[in-house]
């Protein structure tokens, strides 16, 4: 029988929103509210409607992210349209590349995904204390699905925001690995860390509040061993997860729009000339389509490939 997630302290509201945008978790305290990620951009219109809801009159003062990837940032500039005044701060290691807006740096066009910009007032070095609602959080380095993500604990409730460092099934692809960097390592590095912290409750950033923190670990040690076991398992699965990702955003595409997408994503050429060269691109191509399809996250009608 599962074990049922602990409830959260009344003033953590977790807005849940699915694969294309991030989890929303808004942090509310008697003098100060805060927002921790905020979706992606073709969401930043709902973002912005379910947090005015749950703060019910009151005034968004700050927006953390736990990493810059487009799904965890991407309603930033949206939120900031809407609070003016709303302090923003990120992980440091991509504060240059904000402040002077490197959409190839911060991966939104490698991914092939958009990214609106928006402003960085500050960041949240680890190894210190961020004060949310009335909570002070630590601010944890958390690299290996991202080098300069960071997870945040609260050691009272025992609740950790984890991002994407630990989901109940696993953790996020590991982006670095794409690049030709060693980060498997890293990503276990951080589920040491996590296992120390020894949270109660997960906030992931993908899928339900959890408890059964154990369990949720034993699951992504035994995924991170199939990937350093056979590196190219893993990079077939971060294939299937950017295209899949990518109909989630349109729904639909025509299969000649899917093709023109792979080829002009920088990501998809370079896993293709690493991994699978050969192969022709486009019949790796239709093989990612159809392994999509057989999985039952697509299907093709009518000369166009669904989202399902």
């Amino acid at each position: 029988m599962p074990l049922i997630a602990p409830a959260l302290p009344p003033e953590i509201i977790v807005i849940e929103r699915g694969w294309l945008s991030a989890n929303n978790v808004l942090l509310l305290g008697r003098d100060c509210t805060a927002l921790v990620d905020s979706g992606y951009c073709a969401h930043a219109p709902q973002t912005v409607a379910l947090v005015e809801s749950a703060l019910d009159g009151r005034v968004l003062d700050q927006l953390l992210n736990t990493h810059l990837h487009s799904d965890h940032c991407g309603g930033n500039a949206a939120l900031q349209a809407r609070w003016p005044q709303l302090a923003t701060r990120i992980p440091p290691g991509q504060w240059a590349q904000v402040q002077d807006w490197d959409p190839v740096a911060l991966s939104y066009v490698p991914t092939g995904q958009e990214c609106p910009r928006f402003r960085a007032d500050g960041v949240l070095p680890p190894g210190t204390e961020v004060q949310l609602g009335d909570r002070a959080w630590q601010v944890h380095a958390a690299p290996g699905h991202d080098t300069h993500a960071v997870v945040l604990f609260e050691p009272h409730a025992r609740v950790l925001i984890s991002g994407d460092a630990l989901w109940e099934n696993g953790f996020g692809v590991v982006f670095p690995e794409l690049d030709g960097e060693q980060a498997f390592a890293e990503v276990g590095a951080t589920l040491d860390l996590i296992e120390r912290l020894d949270p109660l409750t997960v906030i992931p950033g993908h899928g339900s509040v959890f408890g059964d923190v154990p369990a949720a670990l034993a699951r992504a040690r035994r995924r991170l061993a199939g990937f350093e076991a056979d590196p190219v398992k893993h990079a077939r699965h971060a294939a299937k997860v950017l295209l899949k990702y990518k109909l989630l955003e349109w729904q639909q595409a025509p299969l000649a729009q899917v093709h023109a997408w792979l080829a002009a994503t920088p990501y998809f050429g370079m896993l293709h000339q690493r991994h699978f060269a050969q192969q022709t691109a486009s019949v790796w191509a239709e093989q990612l389509m159809q392994e999509l399809v057989d999985a039952g996250a697509a299907r093709r009608e009518g000369g166009a490939l669904l989202n399902a």
